[in-house]
């Protein structure tokens, strides 16, 4: 069985189908421009910190700040909630495996802003909840029934959805 990972979760709270897609190894973001950027954004930020951080072959977390402040680094605001998610995911992952982790932050560094992350309780019931929900996305064998949103256009699967 397949672990689930943070950016399967994120995934999951952007489009079922998107992750659906990349759980089946149909990989289409090596050609968006729009992942280009992030993935420049992530070289050229946080040079002094030691990034990319893979924990339980399931998070692969941007940096974690004296082991006790998990950072997730984005270019921009616009599907803010699958970014909170992922990182409460990974902050769920670290403190599974014993970390006394204290908060996570969503870095912006384009927009020269932060979102302050709390894990509580329920967020954990919840994401256990997704975690079944995401196996289950997974396991199917069709892909999930295609929900159009404003940012199908920018997404690297856009072809697969629309043509």
């Amino acid at each position: 069985m397949k672990k689930v990972t943070g950016l399967m979760v994120y995934y999951y709270h952007v489009c079922k189908r998107k992750l659906w897609y990349f759980a089946h190894d149909l990989n289409m973001e090596h050609n968006s421009e729009i992942v280009g950027m992030g993935k420049l954004l992530d070289e050229t930020s946080y040079i002094r910190e030691t990034k990319h951080i893979l924990i339980d072959e399931s998070i692969n977390v941007d940096f974690i700040q004296d082991w006790k402040i998990v950072h997730e680094v984005k270019k921009s605001k616009i599907v803010e909630e699958a970014s909170i998610w992922q990182t409460k995911y990974y902050m769920m992952i670290l403190k599974d495996n014993g970390l006394d982790v204290e908060k996570g932050i969503i870095d912006f560094p384009l927009l020269r802003s932060r979102e302050i992350v709390e894990l509580k309780e329920e967020d954990i019931t919840y994401l256990r909840e997704v975690i079944e929900k995401i196996r289950s996305i997974i396991n199917c064998k069709e892909v999930p029934n295609l929900v159009e949103k404003k940012i199908c256009k920018k997404c690297s699967y856009y072809e697969y959805c629309y043509i």
